[in-house]
C-alpha cells in the first residue's frame, strides 16, 4: 500500500519537480498540496504555472490546493516533502513536525542545526539516526531530514569516494544553471551573453554542508569533517545542470586512475531513486557537459571527468542535474530512506 504524502510549496519549480517524480512512484501517493494563501482553494491546475517537461499529472491537476498550515493538511498524511523558500520553511516546517508529520525538506533553513540530519543517502545514511536525538531534544512526534544544496550534492559524492586517501583540502568552482535561481531568479538581460561570478550565500553552503555530510556520527553527536574547503560560485546561461571544477589534496598519494576507479566503484543503494552506477566517469576530455549528461540515471547520477594530477592535487570536473538530483530527487530519495528505515 502506497504511503500518503503531501508537497509543501507545490506550485514552485522544485515543487513541480517533486510532483513529477512522486506521481509515478509506487511507494508514494500524492494526497495533499500546499502553497500560498493566494493559491489556497484553487485547483492545482489553476494555481500552478506548470513548467516541467511533462504534462501535469491527472492525479493532481484537479486537486484542491490548501494553505501551508498543519491545520489545513489532512491527518492521514504520512510524510511531507517540502520545497518551501527558506524564509517560510524556517517558521512553518517545525510546526508540521510538532504536529506529528515527518518532513523531507529541500529548504535550506536548519541544514546546519546539530540535531537535523543533512543526508545524501549514498554518502551518509547513518546520519539519519540523528532523528532520535532530534525527537528527544525537541519533543517532536514528527521529524525533519534535509537534503543539501544542489551544488553541494554535485561534488560531495565524488569526495566520498576518495575518503580512504584522507581528504585535506578541497577547492571547488561552480558553473551553475539558471534554474537553480527559480523561474524569476535571474533576468534574461543579466544572464544572456554573460556569466555572473557571485551567487549569494552559495559558497558558504558548499563549504559548511560538505564538512557536515562527510562527518562522523557516534550515535549521540555528529563531528564534522576537518578538511579545508574553499568554494567560488558562478551563474551561467544553461537551463539545467551544475558543472563544477574540483581540486583535492589528500594525505596519501592519489593517482588519477585510482581516483577514477574509486568513483566508478562507489556503491549506490537499493532504493528506487538511487542510480547504479551512482558516479559515471568519462574518459573523454570534454565531458561531462550539462546538455549531454544531466539526465544520466534519470537525472539522479553524478557525472565526472577530466581526472588528472595537478600542482594542487587531483583535478576533475563533475556534473549533476540541479533540480532532480540536486533538489526534488534528493528529497524523494531521502523519503525512500526514511521509509526503508521505519520512520514512516
Amino acid at each position: 500500500m502506497a504511503v500518503r504524502v503531501g508537497v509543501l510549496g507545490a506550485t514552485g519549480a522544485v515543487g513541480q519537480r517533486l510532483i513529477q517524480l512522486l506521481d509515478p512512484h509506487p511507494d508514494f501517493e500524492i494526497a495533499a498540496l500546499t502553497a500560498s494563501e493566494a493559491s489556497a482553494g484553487k485547483t492545482y491546475r489553476q494555481a500552478a504555472k506548470w513548467r516541467v517537461d511533462s504534462p501535469i499529472p491527472d492525479a493532481v491537476a484537479d486537486m484542491t490546493v490548501t494553505a501551508t498550515d498543519p491545520d489545513a493538511v489532512p491527518d492521514d498524511i504520512d510524510m511531507l516533502f517540502s520545497s518551501l523558500p527558506s524564509s517560510i520553511g524556517a517558521d512553518v516546517e517545525p510546526d508540521f513536525c510538532e504536529a506529528g508529520y515527518v518532513v523531507s525538506s529541500n529548504s535550506s533553513n536548519g541544514r546546519m542545526d546539530d540535531d537535523i540530519p543533512l543526508v545524501i543517502p549514498e554518502v551518509n545514511p547513518d546520519h539519519l539516526d540523528l532523528l532520535e536525538v532530534q525527537r528527544d531534544e525537541r519533543g517532536w512526534d514528527g521529524a525533519m531530514v534535509k537534503n543539501p544544496n544542489c551544488s553541494t550534492i554535485t561534488f560531495v559524492p565524488t569526495l566520498a569516494a576518495l575518503t580512504e586517501y584522507g581528504l585535506e583540502k578541497v577547492h571547488v568552482s561552480t558553473l551553475q544553471a539558471v534554474s537553480g535561481a527559480g523561474y524569476a531568479g535571474v533576468s534574461s538581460m543579466e544572464i544572456i551573453d554573460n556569466a555572473v561570478p557571485h551567487i549569494g550565500g552559495e559558497e558558504d553552503k558548499l563549504e559548511t554542508e560538505s564538512r557536515k555530510l562527510l562527518g562522523e556520527f557516534d550515535g549521540a553527536e555528529l563531528t564534522h569533517n576537518g578538511m579545508d574547503v574553499a568554494a567560488s560560485c558562478n551563474r551561467i546561461p544553461t537551463i539545467d545542470g551544475h558543472l563544477e571544477n574540483v581540486w583535492v589534496e589528500t594525505e596519501e598519494d592519489l593517482p588519477a586512475d585510482a581516483a577514477a576507479e574509486a568513483m566508478r566503484e562507489y556503491p549506490s543503494l537499493d532504493l528506487r531513486s538511487s542510480p547504479d552506477p551512482l558516479i559515471h566517469v568519462f574518459e573523454e576530455p570534454d565531458r561531462p557537459q550539462p546538455r549531454l549528461d544531466r539526465t544520466l540515471g534519470d537525472g539522479m547520477a553524478i557525472a565526472a571527468g577530466g581526472l588528472q594530477k595537478s600542482p594542487f592535487g587531483l583535478q576533475y570536473n563533475c556534473l549533476a542535474h540541479n533540480t532532480v538530483r540536486g533538489a526534488a530527487g534528493a528529497s524523494v530519495l531521502n523519503g525512500e530512506l526514511l521509509l526503508e528505515n521505519g520512520y514512516i
